[in-house]
């Protein structure tokens, strides 16, 4: 299972304006610089950050964005979700009507223990916990 770039590139705009947080609005295009992303691209990818209500925004000379609260309460699973379909490891976790065997699929199990566990992992961790290099899972 790989997360897109979308779920990667999203990630490092959301820790540009977590290490920014406090200071003000911060543009698209200086994230983009200093992250390496394309400025379309990351105009594309602000938009379900925003409607997520992670980010807010600001328009004029002044504006740009930035996190809708600490980074200390954001959670990198809210991130993932924002910007991805659903992380399932098999379509039946998806939709159950997808497979004929799902009532009965032994392995079922196994997809879901493992779909439950990445989700876990992935909101235990905090933007500021990635900032600070000590994400709660490490310890």
């Amino acid at each position: 299972m790989r997360l897109s770039k979308k779920a990667q590139y999203g990630t490092r705009a959301m820790l540009e304006l977590a290490l920014n947080y406090g200071q003000g609005y911060v543009s698209l295009s200086r994230i983009a610089r200093e992250q390496g992303i394309s400025l379309k691209y990351l105009e594309q990818l602000i938009r379900p950050l925003k409607r997520a209500g992670i980010v807010e925004s600001m328009r004029g000379a002044a504006g740009g964005y930035r996190l809708s609260r600490p980074p200390s309460m954001i959670r990198v699973g809210e991130i993932i979700r924002a910007l991805e379909e659903p992380m399932n490891p098999v379509e039946c976790l998806d939709d159950s009507q997808r497979c004929d065997r799902s009532s009965k699929c032994r392995a079922r199990d196994i997809w879901a223990y493992l779909s439950s566990s990445i989700q876990r992992t992935l909101d235990s961790i905090t933007l500021q916990e990635i900032i600070d290099k000590k994400p709660s899972i490490l310890e």
